[in-house]
């Protein structure tokens, strides 16, 4: 066993033993080797920076994608919102929704290219207005109408229609734009209005299509004539939409 070592304490802090002087102060760390560049130091704040942007943007992406795909999760309840001035969770989705309308709108323009793209052809001077030329204004017409007319789906889209499954890019539009108004909201009445007889012009439209030699002068004028009627009411359905988004 070692033998037991004495140890003094001494009552102030700067008092000496023996005659000592105190313990000479601790030197200062160098200040060299903790010193970090600020060119790398900025560019790591400006990469966390434009990771937190980048993880945000999608996140807000990712949230307006499921907005629009599933309307109905995000529907509150009448009860739900605020009633103390602040706004609730029911104007805020209304302002997702103006926000996103472009993306929503989307396919009515696109539909709207297709039919002035099947008008031009057809009223092109020095196009022969063969068979080929009709087969690309079918086409065209069928792209159009986004599924919704009954006699231009495929099988699969036809055995989805049957099963219960909304298959009508133009009704899922209106859905999901009204979705935070009343069934017997005007507004939203007046789209689904517009969505109908948009629907018939371009069932007509693709019949005269189907059964019209657009060889023939008069017939293609038909043909012609039924189209800026169908984009006439295209038009019209794109603004009652609008009215149910407030944009």
């Amino acid at each position: 066993m070692p033998p037991p070592t004495l140890r003094l304490i001494s009552s102030s802090p700067v008092s000496t033993v023996a005659g000592l002087s105190p313990f000479p102060p601790q030197q200062p760390i160098s200040n060299q080797n903790l010193s970090v560049n600020p060119n790398q130091e900025n560019r790591r704040k400006g990469q966390r920076h434009l990771q937190n942007q980048i993880q945000i943007s999608r996140r807000d992406a990712a949230f307006l994608s499921l907005i629009s795909l599933f309307p109905s999760l995000f529907q509150p309840s009448h009860a739900s919102a605020f009633s103390i001035g602040i706004s609730g969770p029911k104007d805020w989705l209304k302002e997702q929704k103006r926000k996103s309308s472009k993306f929503l709108l989307a396919p009515i323009d696109a539909s709207r290219r297709s039919l002035r793209s099947a008008y031009l052809l057809l009223m092109d001077e020095e196009s022969t207005n063969s068979n080929k030329d009709l087969e690309e204004v079918q086409k065209l017409l069928k792209s159009a109408a986004r599924d919704c007319v009954v006699q231009e789906r495929n099988s699969f889209v036809a055995f989805q229609a049957n099963t219960g499954v909304e298959v009508c890019t133009f009704r899922l539009i209106v859905k999901n734009a009204s979705s935070l108004l009343e069934d017997k909201n005007p507004v939203k009445l007046e789209a689904e209005a517009m969505l109908d007889d948009l629907i018939s012009l371009f069932t007509s439209l693709n019949s005269l299509a189907n059964e019209t030699d657009i060889q023939v002068a008069s017939s293609r004028q038909r043909v012609a004539d039924a189209l800026l009627d169908t984009i006439t009411s295209l038009d019209k359905f794109e603004q009652g939409v609008k009215d149910c988004l407030k944009v």
